[in-house]
């Protein structure tokens, strides 16, 4: 009876982590480790992508990612900023990527970006998100509740501001 008490404790089961896997896996046309990838529009490269694992959907043309890191390049070509997270998804017929849990995007001029989920959309080569985010900067601190902006975050559309940014104090403060 004691065994039955802890049990109902305990609530629903959580998913067995490798059996997620495995049925991916199942589905999946072609199972990557450690794929890397470049992204180039016009013969310029845009970013790299790098993955743990990667899950092929053929039929999709979308890849599940596990793990992920972008690096994105300035038209000059040196790093604009970097995006992490713990998974993620490429649809390579759109060149859309999405990262997912836990999300950081460090920027060359010493920025960083937290948010839960963040887009990217090759064609506008803009990165988007419509969840809670906050940036830190050296000279700002800014939250709001979603944003568009460019891969090296210099111009920058938000929902709801809230935070100082240089010398002012942004709207609803």
């Amino acid at each position: 009876m004691l065994t039955a008490l802890a049990l109902g404790a305990c609530g629903k089961p959580r998913q067995d982590a490798v059996a997620a896997v495995e049925a991916a896996a199942d589905t999946a046309d072609q199972l990557l480790i450690g794929l890397t990838q470049y992204i180039t529009q016009d013969g310029v490269r845009k970013a790299y992508l790098e993955a743990d694992s990667a899950f092929l959907y053929e039929n999709s043309g979308r890849a599940e990612l596990k793990t992920v890191k972008v690096t994105f390049f300035a038209e000059a070509g040196d790093t604009s900023s970097v995006v992490t997270g713990k998974s993620g998804s490429y649809d390579w017929r759109t060149g859309r990527m999405e990262a997912r849990e836990d999300v950081v995007v460090v920027l060359s001029n010493g920025g960083r970006l937290t948010t839960s989920v963040l887009r990217y959309d090759q064609l506008r080569n803009e990165l988007s998100t419509d969840q809670h985010y906050v940036y830190t900067a050296p000279d700002r601190q800014m939250e709001g509740d979603g944003f568009v902006t460019d891969p090296a975050l210099s111009v920058f559309r938000t929902t709801r501001p809230r935070g100082t940014a240089g010398s002012f104090t942004l709207p609803g403060q």
